[in-house]
């Protein structure tokens, strides 16, 4: 390679994991009473926050772990697993970090990694509702002095309630170019509303953010074109690994309930349940969909590893590859996995009674939650992208939207 910069490339992910681990178990005992209350993390990001957490991904050399791809998405499994909210409502965070480790402005690379490191995080701004059609930016940006305004609104702000700063889509009103703005939150030209109104993913604080004439800082407003070309592929991992803790979830749920389950139908194989030759069966297939899917979620993140440090090796066209290995994967990924979760957290209920539909346990928790993750990008488009690939040896799209068609009143 012939970079002049510390990559992020690996670390020992036991001795990482490690440090982590006791913060996942907290987190894990509340959050059935989070579900039930939707009562927003706040605490629980604050505990991620003053150990690090936001910070993996960042070179050693400027205070981070140096975490591979591979290694920060194994963590965000573990952290699915005590609570599928979290690792979607960090997903914008990590999103703006590799945007970060990608760019080749050493004093903006400086600058963020010393936010990062100090616990700073970052949240989503990208959509858009309404009468916003395809290819439409209705949130503006302004030349304000040495540095710039925004106004315009966002929905599906998933994490911002929680950070310090908003990775915002929108466009110059001078130029009409397409940029990325970081907004900071701490400011009362930005409103934030938790108002997602899913039936699942309840608290990842994905609402409404209003900016009215928000300001930005000199040097924090960016060409979207200088975007790290693997993003579309990043944000899908974050859901499949979101989908793989929730798998995880559903396994350690469903062993435990049989596990304590005294209550047997005479219809059954077993004077107990934990016995019962067929529970085990079902059991055991959740098991092996939960194994299945982080093992499709961890090897789909390879290729965006390697287009991260191909980025900095000096080889295009390898560059390239990478690139789209990084969407191809990630689409075959999810195509599999949403199938596999969302059949695990229904087949739990196969091994249970009827008491297992009680409110107080909220198992339908993941379900909702899984459906809720399998719902985002579209999975019949990713098979087509997939299929033409395949048949045609099209190159998948990087980027893509969402808003109302030609043919839409």
């Amino acid at each position: 390679m012939t970079q002049s910069l510390p990559l992020s490339t690996g670390t020992d992910y036991e001795t990482l994991a490690a440090r982590f681990r006791p913060i996942f178990a907290r987190i894990a005992d509340g959050a059935l009473d989070r579900e039930k209350t939707r009562t927003l993390p706040h605490e629980a990001i604050g505990w991620l926050k003053q150990a690090g957490f936001g910070a993996v991904r960042v070179p050693r050399e400027h205070g981070g772990d140096g975490a591979s791809l591979p290694q920060l998405f194994r963590l965000l499994v573990e952290l699915g697993e005590a609570d599928s909210n979290l690792p979607q409502a960090l997903r914008g965070h990590f999103a703006f970090v590799e945007d970060k480790l990608n760019s080749h402005d050493a004093a903006d690379r400086e600058l963020w990694f010393g936010r990062f490191v100090a616990g700073q995080l970052v949240g989503n701004g990208w959509t858009e509702v309404g009468a916003v059609k395809i290819g439409e930016v209705i949130t503006k940006v302004t030349p304000k002095g040495d540095g710039w305004v925004v106004s315009g609104r966002k929905y599906y702000s998933t994490g911002s309630i929680f950070a310090d700063w908003i990775d915002t889509y929108a466009q110059r009103s001078d130029t009409g170019a397409d940029v990325i703005a970081a907004v900071s939150t701490h400011q009362p030209g930005v409103q934030q509303s938790d108002d997602w109104d899913g039936f699942g993913q309840r608290t990842t604080g994905s609402g409404s953010t209003v900016y009215d004439n928000a300001e930005v800082l000199p040097g924090h407003v960016t060409d979207f074109g200088q975007r790290f070309k693997y993003q579309t592929a990043f944000y899908q991992l974050v859901l499949l690994a979101t989908l793989a803790g929730i798998a995880r979830a559903v396994e350690r749920d469903i062993a435990r309930e049989v596990r304590e389950r005294k209550r047997v139908f005479s219809t059954g194989n077993a004077g107990a349940v934990a016995q019962d030759v067929q529970i085990q069966q079902v059991v055991g297939e959740i098991a092996a969909a939960a194994y299945a899917a982080e093992a499709i979620a961890l090897r789909a993140t390879e290729p965006a590893q390697r287009a991260y440090e191909a980025r900095f090796g000096g080889d295009a066209a390898a560059e390239k590859q990478a690139n789209i290995d990084a969407e191809l994967e990630s689409a075959k990924g999810q195509i599999v996995i949403a199938e596999l979760v969302l059949r695990a957290a229904s087949q739990l209920f196969n091994a249970l009674g009827a008491s297992s539909a009680s409110s107080a346990r909220a198992l339908d928790r993941h379900w909702r939650n899984a459906r809720t993750v399998a719902s985002h990008n579209p999975l019949i488009y990713k098979a087509r992208i997939v299929g033409d690939h395949a048949i045609n040896g099209t190159e998948p799209p990087y980027v893509w939207q969402i808003g109302a068609g030609k043919g839409a009143n």
